[in-house]
C-alpha cells in the first residue's frame, strides 16, 4: 500500500531536476572561457561575419553578437545560437550580478603565430574564447579588463516575428540565408519543397546559408527546418508562386 502511494505521488509531484532540465530559457550548465572585445567605430564592423548574416543591425541583433574561437564555432552549424555570459574571478573590472545574452555570428579565427596562452592567440585550438563588441563587453565588465575569464551558457534564444528566409541564387543554384530563428537557434537540416516536388533536402553553404540545385521558379516555397536540439518545424508556402531573387519572407517561429 505504502509503495503504491509512493509512485502516486511521483506521478501527480515529479521531481524538481526533471524540470529543471527541461527549463525553456537554459540549455546548458555553466562553464569557463574567456572574453576580448573590438571597438566598432566603423559601421561596417557590424556587417558581415562567417556566419552570413549581413548586417547585423537590420537583422535585429544589433550589437548583441559574438565571435567563437575554433573550440566553439563547429564549422558554422553554431551560427545563430544565444549564449548568456557572465565576468567572474576578476573584482577589479567584473561588474557584479550582470550578465548579457549574445547571439553567435562570427567567427574568431586562430593566430599560430601567437602563443594561445597568454600570447595573443586568444582564439587558438582548445581556448574557448568569445569576442565581443564593446558595447556588449562594457555590461559585464569595464573595459580595461580585456581578457576577461568568463562563465557561460547555452540558453534559448528568444526573437520576435517568424524565421525570416531570403532567397539569392542565379537559375537553378538557390541558396536561402536563414536567420531570426527562436528557439536552440543553430539550423542543423533544412528543406525546401515547391507545388510539383517532394521535400528536397538542402545543403549548408556556410554559417546559416543553405542551398540547393533544382527548378523551383513559379511555384510556392516551403520550408522545412530543424534545429540542434532536434525540433523540426514547417512552414508551407512561405514564397508565393511568383517569388524572386532577393526577395525576404517569413515563416512560423520555434518556441522559446
Amino acid at each position: 500500500m505504502l509503495l503504491t502511494l509512493l509512485l502516486l505521488l511521483l506521478l501527480i509531484n515529479p521531481r524538481s531536476s526533471t524540470s529543471d532540465r527541461s527549463s525553456p530559457s537554459s540549455l546548458s550548465e555553466w562553464r569557463t572561457a574567456r572574453a576580448t572585445y573590438y571597438a566598432a567605430s566603423d559601421p561596417r564592423d557590424a556587417i558581415a561575419g562567417a556566419c552570413g548574416y549581413g548586417d547585423l543591425v537590420k537583422r535585429g541583433f544589433g550589437m548583441a553578437t559574438v565571435g567563437l574561437s575554433t573550440a566553439m564555432f563547429e564549422r558554422g552549424q553554431i551560427c545563430g545560437a544565444c549564449f548568456e555570459l557572465r565576468c567572474v574571478d576578476d573584482v577589479r573590472w567584473c561588474i557584479p550580478g550582470t550578465s548579457i545574452v549574445v547571439t553567435a555570428t562570427n567567427f574568431c579565427a586562430p593566430n599560430y603565430g601567437l602563443a594561445g596562452d597568454g600570447g595573443g592567440g586568444h582564439c587558438n585550438p582548445p581556448n574557448k574564447h568569445f569576442v565581443l563588441p564593446i558595447e556588449a563587453f562594457e555590461k559585464i565588465a569595464i573595459w580595461k579588463a580585456s581578457n576577461m575569464p568568463v562563465q557561460y551558457r547555452r540558453i534559448k534564444c528568444i526573437r520576435e516575428g517568424g524565421i525570416r528566409f531570403i532567397i539569392d541564387g542565379s537559375g537553378y543554384f538557390i541558396s536561402v540565408l536563414i536567420s531570426n530563428v527562436a528557439g536552440a537557434g543553430d539550423v542543423v537540416a533544412m528543406k525546401v519543397k515547391g507545388s510539383r516536388t517532394g521535400w528536397l533536402p538542402m545543403g549548408r553553404n556556410w554559417g546559416q546559408t543553405w542551398h540547393i540545385n533544382a527548378d523551383l521558379k513559379n511555384q510556392p516555397l516551403s520550408f522545412e527546418v530543424t534545429t540542434s536540439d532536434g525540433v523540426t518545424l514547417t512552414s508551407f508556402n512561405v514564397a508565393p508562386k511568383d517569388w524572386n531573387f532577393g526577395q525576404s519572407f517569413i515563416g512560423k517561429q520555434f518556441e522559446s
